[in-house]
């Protein structure tokens, strides 16, 4: 779609071009939401592509995982697969989340191509499968503020609920840093939704860690993600017990699902997700 009210399209080379970023302005990585539908009140593109940023990189605390990192790219990161000059280690089961985070969205592969991991985060829907699977393998957020200055955020504090984060005006993402441990973590994944190809009305992940401590994340039934956490992978009570103290009126209400349906499936999966990390592995895992 054509945005007819763009004035500037400024091309970042630097970190000193995101002062333009502000009230007006709308950050341009992949853009398949930005020009999806009108954007009143943006007069100005800050083009963040042209930065260089690695799509993943492995680092001293894990894997860092660009705002810019396209969903293929971040689909393609699983084990023992070579992305580019990143090789992820086949030692990290964790990334398998990431292609099934992926399939989880209504999009094409076409899209998969432009649409970025920072955008889907940053657009802080409740079907963000991608921002889902990040948090619930305990991602940390690095936001550059306009004052020169860093911020890192726990992902599961990143959103407020739909359409809404903690960035402040001039504030970018930069990237979403993995930690090492839930890379290692065994990892489940379950979804439903009311169309075979429709927008998922719950999706639920969990991860089990190599001390045993573990945790459930409902996305897509809930206006933002949540995090159940256990210090032990927990039984169906304690899945029970945990879901009954999430807040009523967290669960999410659109034509793809009622809260009460929303909240009854996601049970149903976090039961299930659940029982497969209880499951030793080579049991029929």
């Amino acid at each position: 779609m054509d945005l007819d009210t763009i004035r500037d399209v400024i091309v970042a080379r630097g970190r000193s071009d995101l002062a333009f970023v502000g009230e007006g302005c709308g950050v341009l990585a992949g853009g398949t939401f930005l020009f999806s539908e009108p954007q009143e009140g943006v007069d100005r593109l800050v083009d963040i592509t042209a930065l260089g940023w690695p799509a993943l990189a492995e680092t001293d605390e894990g894997l860092e995982i660009a705002a810019t990192c396209t969903l293929a790219e971040f689909a393609g990161a699983m084990p023992g697969r070579e992305l580019g000059v990143e090789v992820l280690r086949a030692q990290w089961p964790g990334t398998a989340l990431f292609a099934r985070a992926c399939r989880a969205l209504v999009a094409s592969h076409k899209i998969w191509r432009t649409a970025t991991v920072g955008g889907n985060v940053c657009l802080a829907l409740p079907a963000g499968a991608v921002l889902g699977a990040l948090v619930a393998l305990d991602g940390v957020a690095l936001v550059w503020s306009p004052d020169g200055s860093d911020r890192r955020i726990p992902l599961r504090e990143f959103v407020l609920g739909p359409g809404r984060t903690v960035l402040g005006s001039g504030e970018v993402l930069r990237s979403i840093t993995v930690p090492t441990r839930t890379l290692h973590a065994r990892s489940a994944f379950r979804k439903i939704a009311l169309a075979p190809l429709g927008r998922s009305g719950a999706v639920v992940m969990g991860r089990r860690e190599v001390d045993g401590r573990g945790a459930l994340t409902i996305t897509a039934a809930t206006t933002r993600p949540m995090v159940l956490d256990f210090d032990e992978t927990p039984g169906a009570a304690e899945v029970q017990g945990a879901l009954a103290a999430i807040d009523p009126t967290l669960w999410f209400d659109d034509p793809h699902g009622a809260p009460d349906w929303r909240r009854h499936v996601a049970g149903v999966l976090a039961r299930e997700v659940a029982a497969e990390l209880r499951t030793e592995v080579g049991d029929g895992q």
